[in-house]
């Protein structure tokens, strides 16, 4: 006899699986609960501890473009380079041959309706009124000479809408795009760093800081700007990036050579009517007191009616004090810069610590509105 037995049904019940792949875990297990973080929004307490379930991660390049996406050279584009351009492409019409991608659809269509209704195509619907005319003399056996003249009237519509043809090659158009030369603002960044014997190591670190800093901004904000290296002690050459960041080299200190090594590139390589002219000097403004006019007159009659901006960062000691009762540094330099026109594009802050360079950089190079300088002036 047979006997009855009981099977699992496919249809309805509870059915525990045990995916494959899993090494820890068998059927029967009990999977343990993770631990709650603090990230579900529950109340204060003064006591427990946990992980948050969710991690933040920002990368280098994100980090960096936060930091200086608010940063910019002042009057970038009042002057331009003639020779050097990049490619702007507008559209410029139409034409008759193109690629598949630039074919205009809307301009092609009312090509081909006004060659169809130059040529009297014959329209659909005057073809379909036709054929019911002929079917309708058909059914009622009219007239026969009607309805041959209407077959015949038909047969030419036909034969002339084969003719002339909905859309014809000579109907079908194109975008035509036509590249326009564009100019590229171009700029020179002059870096003018003291490194003579009254730098001692924590001035000078704060200066190659400051300027490691500039280097990275003017990398990533701008393609085409030129940065030009220059030290000086009691003579100024141009470097390259190594030697300035990493020479050892010292002596002493006559501000003004650095200033006529600027003048003496900008006449020989940077056309101030095609070129953009930026300089940043740093220093500890410690300068041979013959030397302070001559950089004075310098700056102020040859080298600020070029630039579109001059930044000066006086680098001490934390220690320093300022002058008494005036608010600001004895050096001077410093005193000498103060006597430079407000209206001049120049600017000057003072950094003591690593801290404060970022500050100090973000000051000098924020973005503000047309007119407004470094000073608020």
């Amino acid at each position: 006899m047979h006997e009855p037995h009981f099977h699992r049904s496919r249809q309805g019940g509870v059915r525990d699986y045990v995916l494959p792949g899993n090494k820890k875990y068998v059927e029967g297990d009990t999977v343990p609960r993770p631990e709650q973080g603090g990230g579900q929004g529950s109340q204060a307490s003064d006591s427990g501890e946990g992980e948050d379930e969710f991690r933040f991660a920002l990368s280098d390049e994100e980090y960096l473009d936060l930091y200086l996406e608010d940063l910019e050279l002042p009057d970038l584009a009042k002057r331009q380079i003639a020779g050097a351009t990049s490619v702007l492409w507008r559209q410029a019409g139409y034409s008759v041959s193109g690629p598949p991608a630039r074919l205009s659809v809307p301009r092609t269509l009312r090509h081909s309706m006004s060659r169809r209704i130059a040529l009297k195509r014959p329209k659909a619907d005057e073809i379909a009124a036709l054929r019911e005319e002929i079917e309708k003399l058909e059914r009622e056996g009219g007239q026969f000479d009607s309805l041959v003249a209407k077959r015949k009237e038909l047969e030419t519509l036909l034969a002339r809408s084969k003719r002339i043809p909905y859309i014809d090659p000579v109907d079908v158009r194109y975008r035509r795009l036509e590249s326009t030369p564009k100019p590229i603002a171009k700029a020179v960044m002059f870096c003018l760093m003291d490194v003579s014997g009254s730098m001692n190591e924590h001035m000078k670190d704060l200066a190659k800081r400051f300027y490691s800093l500039l280097y990275l901004f003017l990398n990533r904000r701008y393609e085409h700007v030129d940065v030009v290296f220059i030290r000086h002690t009691h003579e100024a050459q141009e470097v390259d990036e190594q030697t300035f960041f990493y020479s050892r080299e010292t002596g002493g200190t006559v501000v003004s050579t650095a200033l006529f090594k600027m003048q003496e590139i900008v006449r020989a390589r940077y056309p101030i009517d095609q070129w953009n002219i930026y300089a940043a000097q740093a220093s500890d403004g410690d300068n041979t007191s013959s030397d302070n006019a001559v950089v004075l007159a310098q700056l102020r009659d040859v080298i600020l009616p070029v630039c579109q901006y001059y930044a000066y960062v006086e680098v001490g000691m934390d220690d320093e004090d300022d002058h008494p009762g005036a608010g600001e540094p004895s050096t001077n330099l410093w005193r000498a810069y103060r006597r430079i026109s407000v209206d001049a594009p120049f600017a000057m802050r003072k950094v003591k610590h690593r801290r404060d360079i970022y500050p100090v950089f973000r000051e000098l190079f924020a973005r503000r509105p047309e007119g407004v300088s470094a000073d608020g002036a």
